[in-house]
C-alpha cells in the first residue's frame, strides 16, 4: 500500500515538472502579458487586426513555459511549429506575401503621375539612417541593415531580409515592424502636423488622369525588368509583387488573381503572424539588443515620414503654381499599403472637408512598397 502510495505521489509529482506552472517565471509571464496587449489593441482599436491578433496569439503560444525535451516548441527541430517556422526562416513566406499584394495593387495612381514615385524613394532614407544609427551602436553591418528595413514599415520584406542578414534578431524585427504598421495612425499625424503649414496642407491637386488598360498591363512587366536588372538580389520580392500585379491587370487569370488577394495571401498572414509571435520565446526575445532594435524601428519610422513630407515641401519650390503636391501626401512613401494614404486623406480633411487626398497618397504609398523591396535588395546584395 505504502508502495503505491510512493508510486502515485512520484507520478504526480513527475507530472508537475511537466507543467507550464513548474517552468514558469516572470519573463514569460510578462511575455504572455504583451501578446494580450497585442489582441486587445487589435480588437477594442482596431489596430491591423489581420497582423495583430495572429502574431498577439503567437506571442502567447510561444511563451507557455515547456520542460525540454517535449518537441513541441518553435525552436525545437523536427517540431509542428519549428516546421511551419522555416517559411519565415527561410524566407519563403515574404514573396507569398508580396504575390497577393501584387494582385490587389492597383499602381494607376502611380503611373498617371511618375514623378510620385520620387516621394516613395525618399521615405526610404529612414532605412538607410537606422542603418547608420544602427552601426553606430555596435551592431554588425549585417544586422543594421536588416534593423534599417523596419523604416519601410514592411513587415514581409523585415522578415525576408532579417531571415538572410540576422536570422537571430528575426524575432525582434519581425515584431517592431508589425507593431509599427499597426500604429502608423498613432506616429504619422503628428510628424504631418509639425513639418506643414496651413496653407500647404490646403494645397488641391489635380486630379489623376485616366489610365488605359493597355498602361495597366504593360506596368508591372516594365517595372520588373527595371528593378530587376538594377537589384537582382530583390527579384524574390519584386518578381512576385509584379506577376502578382499582372495576373491582375491581364484579365485572363481572374481566378489567379482572385486566389492570390484572397485564401493564399489570407492563409500565409496567418502562418506568418503565427509563427513571429511564437519565435518571441522569453530566454530568446527578452534581451538588451531587442529593446533598441524597437527604439531603432521607432526612429527609423519617424525619419521615413519626416524625410518623406520634407522631400515634397523641397520639390514644390521646382513646380509650378496649380501643380504643386500637397505635403501631406509624403508620408504615404512608406509601403504601410493602404494605411499611410488613409492618414494622408484623414489629416487632409481635418483642414478642407473637400479635398480628398487618398488617390493621390496611392501613388508613393504603392511606390514605397516597390522602394522598399528595391532597398531590400541593395542591401541584401552588398551585405550578404
Amino acid at each position: 500500500m505504502e508502495q503505491t502510495q510512493s508510486g502515485f505521489l512520484n507520478n504526480l509529482a513527475q507530472f508537475w515538472e511537466y507543467t507550464g506552472f513548474a517552468n514558469c517565471n516572470i519573463q514569460y509571464l510578462l511575455m504572455i502579458c504583451i501578446g494580450l496587449v497585442f489582441i486587445y489593441l487589435a480588437i477594442k482599436k482596431d489596430w491591423e487586426p489581420m497582423l495583430l491578433v495572429p502574431i498577439g496569439f503567437g506571442i502567447i503560444i510561444g511563451n507557455i513555459p515547456l520542460m525540454p525535451g517535449l518537441n513541441v516548441g518553435v525552436y525545437e527541430e523536427g517540431s509542428v511549429l519549428n516546421i511551419l517556422y522555416q517559411g519565415v526562416r527561410q524566407g519563403w513566406y515574404p514573396p507569398l506575401i508580396f504575390l497577393g499584394i501584387g494582385a490587389m495593387t492597383d499602381f494607376s495612381a502611380l503611373i498617371s503621375n511618375p514623378k510620385l514615385l520620387l516621394i516613395g524613394a525618399a521615405a526610404q532614407f529612414g532605412i538607410f539612417g537606422a542603418y547608420a544609427i544602427s552601426l553606430a551602436l555596435g551592431f554588425t553591418p549585417a544586422e543594421a541593415g536588416a534593423i534599417g528595413i523596419i523604416g519601410g514599415a514592411d513587415g514581409p520584406t523585415a522578415i525576408f531580409l532579417s531571415s538572410r542578414l540576422a536570422p537571430d534578431l528575426m524575432g525582434a524585427i519581425a515584431v517592431s515592424a508589425y507593431s509599427y504598421m499597426a500604429l502608423v495612425p498613432v506616429i504619422q499625424p503628428p510628424i504631418m502636423r509639425l513639418l506643414t503649414t496651413n496653407k500647404e496642407r490646403l494645397i488641391r491637386m489635380k486630379p489623376p488622369r485616366a489610365v488605359s488598360p493597355t498602361e495597366k498591363k504593360i506596368f508591372p512587366i516594365v517595372g520588373f525588368l527595371l528593378t530587376a536588372f538594377i537589384v537582382p538580389s530583390g527579384i524574390p520580392l519584386l518578381g512576385m509583387l509584379f506577376f502578382g500585379n499582372l495576373i491582375k491587370e491581364s484579365g485572363v487569370t481572374r481566378r489567379l488573381a482572385e486566389t492570390a488577394r484572397g485564401p493564399l495571401i489570407d492563409v500565409i498572414t496567418i502562418l506568418i503572424g503565427i509563427t513571429v509571435g511564437c519565435s518571441t520565446q522569453a530566454d530568446k526575445f527578452l534581451q538588451w539588443s531587442s529593446i533598441k532594435i524597437f527604439i531603432l524601428g521607432f526612429l527609423s519610422f519617424i525619419i521615413a515620414t519626416t524625410t518623406g513630407v520634407l522631400f515634397v515641401k523641397f520639390f514644390n519650390l521646382f513646380l509650378k503654381e496649380g501643380n504643386k503636391i500637397n505635403p501631406l501626401i509624403g508620408n504615404a512613401g512608406v509601403s504601410a499599403v493602404p494605411d499611410s494614404a488613409r492618414i494622408s486623406n484623414n489629416v487632409g480633411l481635418e483642414y478642407d472637408r473637400t479635398n480628398y487626398l487618398l488617390m493621390h497618397a496611392m501613388g508613393p504609398n504603392v511606390a514605397g512598397v516597390i522602394g522598399s523591396a528595391v532597398a531590400a535588395g541593395i542591401l541584401l546584395g552588398f551585405l550578404s
